[in-house]
């Protein structure tokens, strides 16, 4: 018994550090968002909240905190209704080349968000769409589709057709079938989808900052608070990002697996 905890200790250390590699940045981070001196640096004096007043008083903070909700919202929203209108079209119905056209349609996930990002600022400049929230918001849809047509795709498995082609059977419209059989059986898929795509979108930063202007999202004012230097003005906004993102993992973690595991 004693020998095999020995045997477990490189393994325990290591994984130990692998956890210290990745949020040790993220625990200073939080840490001197609390720091009550005009310089995040040490030695950390406080713990004081008065940047994160600071912060809920900005309102170009503010306003950018709102632009990146509207944004996350509507562009998760777009990504979940297409995503799943592509993947049900594909799992119900023949198409021709539809190994080509799912290729096509998670190809974007292999690609850098530097390169989407360039492309659709050309694209948007020979269509004349100004730079705005309505091209972020199309920017986001375009990198959250392939994921959130991947996750729901995934989950249409052969049980739920037979579900659906039993309420046909029984006298079901073809509505009735979506409303009622399909859409709470992928329920789960689709919130994952939703909040996968919502914590993507509000941490993304190169697509925002390339085809937005005047209306910019949080990472992009975030950038813009970096620029004149460090403060923990700019700890505190990222430590409510950070927290944001953690809950919306957890969320989608528990809408996704907590359902498997109570079946």
């Amino acid at each position: 018994m004693l020998q095999n905890v020995f045997k477990n200790i490189p393994a325990a250390a290591y994984v130990a550090l692998v956890y210290l590699f990745i949020y040790l940045p993220v625990g200073v981070l939080v840490l001197f968002s609390f720091q009550d001196a005009l310089l995040p640096i040490p030695p950390f004096q406080g713990p004081s909240l008065r940047w994160y007043e600071a912060v809920l008083t900005d309102f170009r903070i503010m306003d950018a905190l709102w632009n990146s909700l509207v944004v996350a919202v509507i562009s998760s929203a777009l990504s979940c209704i297409l995503g799943f209108l592509a993947a049900f079209g594909l799992a119900r119905y023949t198409v021709r080349g539809a190994g080509v056209v799912q290729w096509l349609l998670v190809a974007p996930l292999s690609v850098s968000y530097l390169i989407i990002g360039m492309g659709l600022l050309i694209t948007f400049k020979t269509m004349g769409i100004p730079k705005s929230l309505l091209a972020v918001i199309i920017g986001h849809t375009v990198i959250n589709l392939p994921l959130a047509f991947a996750i729901i795709y995934s989950q249409m498995g052969e049980h739920q057709a037979n579900l659906e082609r039993a309420a046909r059977d029984l006298g079901a419209a073809e509505w009735q079938v979506l409303v009622l059989i399909t859409l709470p059986l992928l329920w789960p898929a689709l919130m994952a989808s939703f909040f996968l795509s919502f914590t993507l979108s509000w941490d993304e930063f190169i697509i925002a900052l390339l085809v937005s202007r005047f209306e910019v999202t949080l990472p992009v004012e975030i950038w813009s608070l970096l620029r004149s230097g460090l403060n923990p003005k700019t700890n505190a906004v990222g430590s409510l990002v950070f927290i944001v993102s953690i809950i919306l993992v957890f969320v989608t973690e528990f809408v996704l697996f907590g359902r498997r595991k109570s079946r």
